[in-house]
């Protein structure tokens, strides 16, 4: 926390906020609060003046070209799963599908979509580099490589790609935001609806669901997002393999053989 403290001055009490990569604080002095992120996402600003995300209150460069972004800090909770059924969470993910401004500083900073070959590329590499063989791996790959024609879509915008529910904050005012965007790339909307359907929603609820978010639920849609959650299984297969978790790879094996039998 050096950086920080030397950055801030005096005055600032400074403390860790967690996170996956080490480089989120809370600072506080007297009564005021901010959250603290060294090199963020670059379209913060855009985030924050749509409102998805918490005020962005400033950012600074430092000297060695690393960018500090200062938030307000809401005192707020995460959702809870049940409540990923909301209608709110439904017209935030659809506001933020539908932002060209997002989608034009995406663009802007030289993001390329993120398809389903891609996908498919960046898994079979993977899986060479870590020497798997592995059947249920193997008829996971297959399903995808099969499915590419069909699940090809033009139609691309911002997608999350991490829509868990704790990702999602209510503030004290009862405002909600999605948070982490680190992971945040361009592609199939189907990526982040299949994500959050097959994880928070009963399948009898999805057209009603979707209703909420502005869409109607076809062949395609169901497709795709079945297509996406398989591929998604895998990475996240992979990812626990790499870190020698076995145990959450033979559960994401068991998850994808359902998948496959749908």
């Amino acid at each position: 926390m050096n950086w920080v403290e030397q950055f801030l001055g005096d005055g600032w009490k400074v403390h860790p906020a967690g996170g996956a990569t080490g480089e989120a604080y809370i600072a506080q002095q007297g009564e005021q609060t901010v959250f603290l992120k060294r090199n963020s996402s670059p379209f913060l600003a855009v985030l924050s003046a749509e409102g998805i995300v918490p005020k962005l209150l400033w950012t600074k460069r430092l000297e060695n070209g690393d960018v500090v972004t200062a938030q307000k800090l809401i005192q707020g909770r995460e959702l809870k799963a049940f409540e990923m059924k909301e209608n709110r969470v439904a017209a935030l993910l659809s506001k933020i599908h539908g932002s060209s401004e997002l989608l034009d500083m995406f663009k802007r900073i030289g993001n390329q979509p993120l398809t389903p070959y891609v996908i498919v590329e960046n898994l079979r590499r993977q899986l060479q580099a870590y020497h798997i063989e592995d059947e249920t791996i193997e008829a996971g790959m297959t399903y995808l490589f099969e499915m590419l024609e069909s699940v090809r879509h033009e139609h691309y915008v911002v997608c999350h790609c991490d829509i868990n529910h704790n990702n999602w904050m209510l503030d004290e005012e009862d405002h909600l935001y999605l948070i982490d965007w680190d992971g945040a790339t361009v592609s199939d909307p189907a990526l982040d609806l299949g994500l959050l359907l097959y994880s928070y929603i009963p399948k009898q609820d999805w057209e009603a669901w979707l209703s909420q978010y502005g869409i109607q639920l076809d062949p395609s849609l169901r497709g795709r997002m079945h297509w996406y959650v398989v591929s998604q299984s895998i990475s996240v297969l992979l990812w626990h393999f790499g870190r020698q978790q076995f145990e959450e790879v033979q559960q994401l094996k068991l998850y994808i053989e359902s998948l496959l039998k749908e």
